[in-house]
């Protein structure tokens, strides 16, 4: 994943989240319970590497609503792509944020996973924050937006601490994003096949 400076609608976003509020207990729990299930995932002994990937994937789609991050990532281009258009970007995405995530968290195989507070943005609405904890010191922050959906929690969007900045993979992809789509009059081809591009430089990293 390419390591860039956050933008301005980064740090806004970010200083809209760090408002004080009252933790909430049941949103911790949640996270810290399937947040460390996704973790293990990762250093399942039994597992190879593919089979190890189908398990983290299957653990982030049960976790993570990933059509609403990849619907939020494309803004007002949700409702212009037609319904095929639509169905073959967020499948890419799935496939993209997937692979970031596996390729960022590897490192911290069979690590903790604990819970320092939560931020409640509103009543459905909160920001877990975590850290990955690591024998050489090294503890990777991870931020979690938990929406509460009809009693039912889901994670929309993740945050990882990344050479120094905290990079919400949602936002930062809308960024640039939009500005593709914004370049192009809208081309779903065109976004797919960035999207497609960064995938495979993960995935050619991955095996490397």
């Amino acid at each position: 994943m390419k390591r860039l400076t956050l933008p301005a609608i980064v740090m806004a976003a970010l200083a809209a989240m760090a408002l004080p509020a009252v933790a909430d207990a049941n949103t911790e729990a949640y996270v810290q319970k399937n947040a460390s299930e996704v973790l293990a995932s990762l250093n399942d002994p039994s597992l190879d590497a593919e089979a190890r990937t189908a398990k983290f994937n299957a653990y982030m789609d049960k976790f993570t609503d990933m059509e609403a991050v990849a619907n939020f990532a494309i803004g007002k281009y949700a409702r212009r792509f037609t319904t095929q258009e639509l169905a073959d970007y967020q499948r890419v995405f799935r496939e993209y944020a997937l692979a970031v995530y596996e390729n960022e968290l590897d490192a911290y195989r069979g690590e903790a996973v604990l819970v320092k507070d939560s931020v409640d943005r509103s009543e459905k609405d909160s920001i877990v924050n975590t850290v990955i904890k690591r024998d050489d010191g090294k503890d990777m922050d991870v931020r979690w937006r938990v929406l509460t959906r009809d009693g039912e929690y889901q994670v929309v969007d993740v945050a990882l601490n990344l050479d120094g900045n905290l990079i919400w993979l949602g936002i930062e992809q809308r960024a640039q994003f939009l500005a593709l789509l914004d370049r192009t009059n809208g081309s779903a081809s065109a976004l797919i096949a960035k999207i497609e591009g960064m995938k495979q430089t993960l995935l050619t990293k991955k095996r490397s």
